[in-house]
């Protein structure tokens, strides 16, 4: 094909991939096969590939590509990306109507629910989507252009658009997404988001937009902040303006009095439990843009808008029995399971009770009568015991692990109890994901199910096994045809040549993250010189402390792993480290709080690693605060930062930007 065909062939596959991404993504009434939909997308791949002059930004095949970035630029908010003012109660909401009425003649209102994820800027030139950002403090945000193109509902390209506009958006994670990805984190033993907008907001800062792109985020558009060549004079007449121009938009109504106010803000409360996605409330807005000046703002919210914000769910169940789990590394975790009930529209019987200490504080015992709600309306958690069943005993975890029957542990700095058998099955699958995961030795194709197969099949009882395998072995699985079990054994093979670092990491050592193991590496370049290495010298490495240290030296002199780096050596992975740059200050005038307790690193670690990178630790959240690291236990630092609409992130995610 020569180029002028190929031009045209390529805006005619770009506008009809688009369009069905519309019908699927916005319309929810796709008319096309996902086989028939790929076919398309092949075909602009390899026009794409063949011409690639002719590649534009508004491509489909945009969405995720390109590099991974190592910061976010910032951005200038032109028109101020302003909080709203939160009420509680009907008769706050009632307030807000009288002084509507007092300064305005007969306004009426816009009522839409209050979509709890991530507000961010979409700006379009000519059509084309240019530039995304974060909401910041309002007025500073960061770029986060490439993640949003990963939201299929998300049009890079506008028909009939006007020469600029600037729209407001939620970027949320849809109920069934979180759910998946807390499954697939709680299996591979990591930290699980609290709820979907934390889980949003880290998925939307990665620097890999192919692993955005794997969160399957999605937005709603709810505001026009700027637009040139066209006015209106209502809001829900932007609304409307922006569903014909391809925007997936927030639902309203429009009000005029208080009871009709009140009735749909109930309205939407009793919908939400039914919903894909979470609302934290219901906004009510002056219709009016005219209006809106005349009732002017503050500093920092609008004067013509109000959320009203509901209540958790709360319901009280009898606890019937609390089951012990062993997760990868032997962690001993209780589960309560009680008697089902309905919150936020889903049945609910089990709830994590996270240790011994979170048992004994709250007094809950087997037969309790307890108070049950769902965190961010997925997660659900027990509040406390409201009273004893007769005859009721304290709850003691066990002291030997309930798979293997090995005498549990516990650590003096430690609140978790632990199996300390490695050879213990229930740690043995984790363990596996684990090792292969993308952060560790990241081999393509081995995901959770492909290893448990491998794993059942009693193919593999090591990580070392992995590199034993042959074709002949996998094509016997139902899962792997021949060409999946060739590209397996090369991914296999490919990843004896990672790092020393990813190495490490793999192992599973308690207390050393990818952050970690960098350092081990940057002292020990080496193995063999870190088998050698006593306490005193790992204590010194900076970021590290006298535990940290003991778990290394404890952990690389156990019997079962000396046998297992001589089996991968033997096997001819690598045991180097290539030494990297150290000269890096990603985070300079970056501004960090730390919150809540971290999976696997001490706070005063978390802080030596931030500095380390040029940034700064705060004791408390501000406008100015760039990222609030939450973990377990999050208290009154994370609601601050949820308030004023602070980046949360995960240790996991901190990593993330680590790496």
């Amino acid at each position: 094909m020569d180029k002028i065909s190929a031009e045209k062939r390529i805006a005619e596959l770009s506008e009809l991939l688009e369009e069905h991404n519309y019908k699927y993504y916005v319309l929810d009434n796709p008319d096309i096969s996902d086989y028939d939909f790929d076919m398309l997308m092949n075909e602009l791949k390899q026009l794409e590939s063949d011409f690639p002059e002719l590649i534009l930004p508004s491509s489909p095949t945009q969405r995720v590509g390109g590099m991974a970035l190592n910061t976010f630029e910032k951005v200038q908010h032109t028109v101020q990306m302003a909080s709203l003012q939160d009420v509680f109660d009907f008769e706050q909401v009632q307030n807000f109507l009288d002084k509507c009425g007092n300064e305005l003649v007969s306004p009426e209102y816009t009522i839409e629910p209050k979509i709890d994820g991530l507000s961010v800027s979409l700006e379009y030139t000519d059509g084309i989507l240019t530039r995304a950002s974060t909401r910041g403090d309002g007025f500073t945000g960061e770029d986060v252009t490439a993640n949003i193109k990963t939201i299929r509902s998300v049009p890079l390209k506008l028909k009939n658009a006007p020469e600029f506009l600037e729209v407001r958006g939620e970027v949320y994670m849809p109920k069934s997404s979180f759910l998946e990805l807390t499954e697939q984190q709680e299996l591979k033993g990591e930290q699980a988001f609290r709820n979907p907008r934390n889980a949003a907001a880290g998925s939307l800062r990665q620097k890999d937009p192919k692993v955005t792109a794997a969160r399957k985020l999605d937005i709603f558009i709810f505001n026009i902040q700027q637009c040139r060549g066209r006015d209106f004079s209502k809001h829900s007449e932007t609304l409307d303006y922006l569903k014909e121009l391809g925007f997936r938009t927030v639902s309203y109504i429009v009000c005029h009095t208080y009871e009709e106010i009140e009735s749909e803000i109930n309205s939407i409360g009793t919908q939400r439990t039914g919903l894909a996605y979470d609302i934290d409330g219901a906004v009510v807005k002056v219709n009016s843009l005219k209006q809106r000046d005349i009732m002017g703002s503050t500093s920092k919210t609008p004067k013509w808008a109000v959320a009203y914000k509901y209540p958790p769910e709360e319901k009280q169940t009898r606890l019937i029995d609390i089951e012990v789990n062993v997760g990868r590394t032997g962690a001993i975790t209780p589960v309560a399971v009680f008697e089902p009930i309905i919150l936020a529209g889903t049945s609910v019987s089990r709830a994590v009770l996270h240790n011994q200490d979170f048992i004994n504080e709250k007094d809950i015992r087997i037969g309790d009568i307890v108070t049950v709600r769902k965190a961010g309306d997925i997660i659900p958690e027990v509040l406390n015991s409201v009273s004893h069943g007769e005859n009721s005993e304290t709850f003691k975890l066990p002291e030997v692990c309930p798979v293997c029957g090995t005498r549990c542990v516990r650590e003096d700095d430690e609140s978790v109890l632990r199996c300390p058998n490695v050879e213990c099955p229930a740690q043995l699958l984790k363990n596996m994901i684990h090792f292969a995961s993308k952060n560790a030795m990241d081999i393509d194709g081995l995901g959770d199910a492909n290893m448990k197969l491998l794993v059942d099949s009693g193919l593999v009882k090591s990580p070392a096994d992995l590199y034993t395998l042959h074709k002949d072995q996998l094509t016997s699985l139902e899962r792997f045809a021949e060409k999946s079990a060739e590209n397996l054994i090369k991914a296999i093979q490919d990843s004896k040549g990672r790092g020393l670092d990813r190495l490490i990491y793999a192992l599973g050592i308690r207390n050393v993250g990818q952050r970690g193991a960098v350092l081990l590496c940057e002292k020990f370049h080496d193995m063999e010189s870190l088998l050698r290495a006593e306490k005193e010298n790992i204590s010194d490495i900076e970021g590290f402390g006298d535990i940290m240290a003991e778990s290394v030296v404890r952990s690389l002199r156990e019997p079962h792993r000396i046998e297992l780096i001589n089996r991968l050596r033997e096997y001819g992975v690598n045991m180097t480290y290539d030494k990297k740059s150290t000269n890096d200050e990603r985070f300079k005038g970056k501004t960090f709080v730390l919150t809540g307790t971290l999976p696997t690193m001490k706070r005063d670690d978390a802080k030596k690693l931030i500095e380390s990178f040029g940034g700064k630790v705060s004791g408390s959240v501000s406008k100015k605060t760039d990222y609030v690291v939450a973990g377990e236990e999050a208290g009154s630092k994370l609601v601050k930062a949820q308030t004023l609409g602070v980046a949360v992130i995960s240790e996991a995610d901190l990593m993330e930007l680590v790496k």
